[in-house]
């Protein structure tokens, strides 16, 4: 190198992550596959673009916000952590264009509705947060201490889907659960308060069930902390969903779906008069 330097020096470690192979756009032309399969034809089914779309906007200008502030994370957690609520909502319009699909037995609805959320959930995470699945990310899920040291380098690998698949598990389970409390009767307001109610219940439970598998690590959370945890993702969880259920509410064939969904019965058709339809 002439006189620019010595050419040999001590060893630089550089930790290299493979980039996503799934563009961004992917979850989205997902959505627009699942509108031309036969029971999503008509326009009434396109309104799914409007709360997703929406949460897309709100979650934007969130990340711009908080990127602006003096927050002291990294812009990386701030787009990762942001990126969760918007794969959730990818696999809330997924649900809602495949629920005519579902039979009527509740727990064949409950596991199509994980499946679905699950899938749809996890593979619009990975495509908007764009990584590369390592063997030493797989790995690192089973050591939670080193799943927090990676995410102050920004290297979060597999750990972070864990999120994910908690936010799926918990939505289908609460919508099983509103499911048998509405007792085959569609009532829009006793509705929203069951999802009130059973959202912030199955993360207190999922939040006690981590507390007890992480009791045994050394400088493990207390209990109330992983409980505010939980109150977050369900106040999160439900600010998710919420567009969702008044897309529902103003669109007959959305109001079908979710009635589907939670093993309700079908609109009645009104009777015949005079014999003609």
């Amino acid at each position: 190198m002439g006189g620019l330097g010595a050419m040999d020096g001590p060893p630089l470690v550089y930790n290299w992550a493979v980039g996503g192979v799934m563009s961004p756009l992917l979850p989205w032309l997902a959505i627009l596959a699942l509108l031309a399969l036969k029971p999503n034809h008509g326009w009434s089914a396109w309104w799914i673009w409007l709360p997703l779309a929406g949460l897309a906007a709100v979650l934007h200008c969130l990340e711009l916000a908080l990127q602006s502030s003096d927050t002291g994370l990294p812009k990386g957690v701030i787009e990762i952590f942001l990126d969760i609520p918007l794969a959730l909502a990818f696999g809330l319009a997924a649900l809602w264009l495949l629920a005519s699909h579902f039979g009527r037995h509740r727990f064949g609805t409950f596991l199509g509705t994980l499946a679905v959320l699950m899938v749809f959930t996890v593979f619009s995470f990975a495509g908007t947060a764009g990584w590369g699945l390592g063997m030493e990310s797989i790995l690192g899920l089973l050591i939670p201490r080193q799943a927090a040291a990676t995410a102050v380098t920004g290297q979060f690998g597999l750990p972070v889907f864990i999120l994910p698949v908690l936010l799926a598990l918990a939505i289908a389970v609460t919508l099983a659960l509103c499911g048998l409390a509405c007792r085959w009767r569609h009532r829009p307001g006793w509705l929203g308060l069951w999802f009130l109610l059973f959202l912030p219940a199955v993360w207190v439970v999922w939040s006690a069930l981590l507390h007890w598998s992480f009791a045994g690590l050394p400088d493990s959370f207390p209990l109330i902390a992983f409980i505010m945890i939980g109150l977050f993702m369900a106040t999160g969880s439900f600010a998710t969903l919420l567009p969702f259920l008044v897309l529902s509410g103003v669109n007959s064939l959305f109001r079908e779906r979710l009635k589907a969904l939670l093993n309700l019965e079908p609109q009645k058709r009104a009777a015949p008069q005079n014999g003609r339809e």
